[in-house]
């Protein structure tokens, strides 16, 4: 589902950057999804076999998948609210946040747009990010990077980066993954861009923080950097063809690219996901709204990652292709633990992650609230088994480039 990642927050504008200096948050370590799904209740007793997936069939492979052709319905759909629901969209998922200072941002940056009384980021540069950039949604940032690095088997990154000297984390979002990969290497540099200052002010002395507009030419130096990270850009991206060869460029020869992305379309192996739910619609309700705007959530369904990196000129590209379970309906207690991440992701901040698509669809605030409803009750109740998915490529410019 829908990385801004997590990891992300998202892209962002360049030319005003701003540079702190704080605390990481530990990196929790787990292992990665499953399909089974547990007896509804009671205690499971079951062994561990989640697993990885190297490269398996792709989604559109699934044959219970919502594929990216599926068109949302109406949103006349979504009028009458569960019965015995409680609409309140209140959760929180991680109680510390730090917002950082903006004390020497331009009004221009910092003059958010409102939407049902959310903030967007500013109608200066990329103005169709389509994620909120406020503290709820922060929140549930936060906890997708924990799933991420659950799903990477407690890693935070794939690519057998060796030694770096200076890294870079497009759409770093809260500054999360760039805080714990400063930790793991005090002796690299680490710089994150985003087009919103989310980011907390006290971090590691290795770590800065930039606002950048990475869907416009880079301006860093070229051959700079030893690995760029990217997690979470699906509907940032106008043309990923061009935003991976941007990356090439900055890479120094040897150095590394990855990328992590999400589909946003869901599917269940074992017939649980009624086509006209509301967890089966997510997945249209991202897929037109990136239409109607002109940025893509299908990255991973259209095996873009790959291509583009190909197209770019990287070599010795690999892939790790993930089913992720969402709710804690799987047997397996590790898959369990992925599932119930997901779900809490999700949750922490449903309303910040498809209001905007909803409104470009014209959807009225009052059938927001209804889907929302519909949505988490779905979620909690086990029935639906579902998954998305996740997949990570990695790959390297050449030395000779």
């Amino acid at each position: 589902m829908t990385d801004k990642e997590p990891e992300s927050n998202s892209p962002a504008p360049a030319s005003e950057k701003r540079e702190a200096s704080a605390t990481a948050a530990p990196v929790q370590h787990s292992e990665s999804p499953a399909s089974t799904p547990a007896p509804a209740p009671g205690p499971v007793q079951t062994e561990p076999t989640a697993t990885t997936n190297e490269s398996p069939a792709p989604p559109q492979a699934e044959t219970a998948a919502v594929t990216a052709s599926a068109t949302a319905l109406p949103p006349e759909h979504w009028t009458e609210a569960p019965a015995g629901e409680s609409e309140d969209d209140g959760d929180s998922a991680l109680g510390e946040d730090a917002l950082s200072s903006t004390a020497s941002l331009s009004s221009s940056i910092l003059n958010y747009r409102t939407i049902h009384g959310r903030t967007f980021h500013s109608e200066i540069g990329n103005a169709t990010y389509w994620g909120t950039n406020d503290e709820r949604h922060s929140e549930s940032l936060d906890v997708l990077h924990h799933l991420f690095t659950l799903c990477l088997d407690g890693e935070i990154y794939a690519a057998p980066v060796k030694d770096p000297k200076k890294a870079l984390d497009i759409g770093t979002g809260t500054g999360i993954w760039a805080i714990d990969f400063a930790d793991m290497w005090p002796a690299c540099e680490v710089i994150g861009t985003d087009i919103s200052p989310i980011q907390p002010t006290w971090v590691p002395p290795n770590v800065k923080f930039e606002i950048d507009d990475c869907t416009q030419p880079w301006t860093f130096e070229p051959d700079s950097f030893d690995y760029v990270h990217i997690r979470y850009l699906q509907g940032c991206i106008a043309d990923w063809y061009a935003f991976f060869r941007e990356a090439y460029k900055a890479l120094a020869p040897g150095g590394w690219l990855e990328s992590h992305e999400a589909s946003p379309n869901v599917f269940s192996d074992d017939d649980t996901l009624p086509p006209k739910s509301a967890i089966a619609q997510w997945g249209p309700l991202f897929v037109d709204g990136g239409k109607a705007i002109g940025r893509s959530f299908t990255i991973v369904d259209e095996d873009i990652q790959r291509k583009a990196m190909e197209e770019a000129g990287f070599v010795d590209i690999q892939e790790k292709l993930i089913k992720v379970p969402s709710g804690g309906w799987p047997a397996d207690p590790k898959q369990r633990e992925i599932g119930i991440f997901a779900q809490h992701a999700i949750e922490t901040d449903v309303e910040g992650f498809i209001l905007f698509m909803t409104t470009v669809l014209g959807w009225s605030r009052e059938q927001v609230t209804v889907y929302i409803a519909h949505l988490r009750r779905e979620l909690r109740s086990l029935k639906h088994h579902v998954c998305y998915w996740q997949k990570v490529v990695w790959g390297r410019k050449p030395e000779t480039a």
